[in-house]
């Protein structure tokens, strides 16, 4: 736990594509933590929009942004498109180096892989890139929440949220954590027991395994590059 009165910079990464509740889940979490600072940083200024188009609007560009003691890095379709940025991953590296703690959500696993980070390193991701995980050197587990020393993943979307109450207890004690729970009055009952592959109805897992599989594909092909640039040989391993 870190000292109330120290001060913490929290900063989520914000870009195109991103998939909203992988951002706005945590920042309902992160947001309320006491003594700190809360703020967007996008690859540039420009307001952006999420995978089903609602705009968002960062406070400041990467480039402006102040050395962060919690790196949020969300995911998204649209984090294929950074995974080969220069500016994106040396900035991810730059600040995950200074970081008190590095809290991953869905697909932003794989900009830390992409960002040379990841190797040795137990993590999760969405349930339909789990596989590629070992291109970047991860040892990929299949929890919803997994920490790694001070680094925090979590799997596909909604576990941002968990990720986040546990980060909050990581940061301020778990008793400031159950207050930014209780206030979100988060206790869910879904509805379905249908939230991962192992739940789901046969049918539905397949309609939702061919929904995903171009981006996933694209995701592999990528993956592959940059095992290839980190030295990574993955073999058959990861063969989805």
């Amino acid at each position: 736990m870190i000292p109330p009165d120290t001060h913490l910079e929290i900063g989520s990464l914000l870009f195109e594509g991103i998939d909203q509740i992988d951002l706005t889940g945590p920042f309902e979490v992160l947001a309320r933590i006491p003594n700190s600072t809360y703020r967007l940083y996008g690859v540039t200024a420009e307001p952006v929009r999420d995978v089903k188009g609602l705009r968002l609007t960062p406070d400041a560009a990467i480039a402006h942004a102040p050395r962060l003691d919690v790196l949020h890095i969300p995911g998204g379709f649209g984090q294929e498109a950074l995974m080969e940025d220069a500016a994106v991953l040396g900035w991810i590296r730059q600040q995950a180096a200074g970081a008190r703690c590095v809290f991953s959500v869905c697909t932003g696993a794989l900009l830390c892989g992409a960002a040379g980070l990841l190797q040795g390193r137990r993590a999760t991701t969405h349930w339909a890139s789990l596989h590629l995980l070992p291109y970047f050197g991860a040892i990929p587990v299949n929890e919803r929440v997994v920490i790694d020393g001070d680094w925090i993943f979590a799997a596909g979307v909604t576990a941002g949220i968990d990720g986040a109450l546990r980060l909050a207890a990581e940061l301020r004690g778990d008793a400031v954590a159950q207050g930014i729970q209780l206030y979100m009055a988060y206790a869910p009952e879904p509805p379905f027991d249908s939230g991962t592959p192992e739940t789901a109805p046969p049918a539905v897992l397949a309609a939702a395994r061919i929904a995903v599989e171009p981006i996933t594909a694209r995701r592999e092909a990528t993956a592959r590059r940059i095992a290839t640039r980190l030295g990574i040989d993955v073999g058959e391993k990861a063969a989805g």
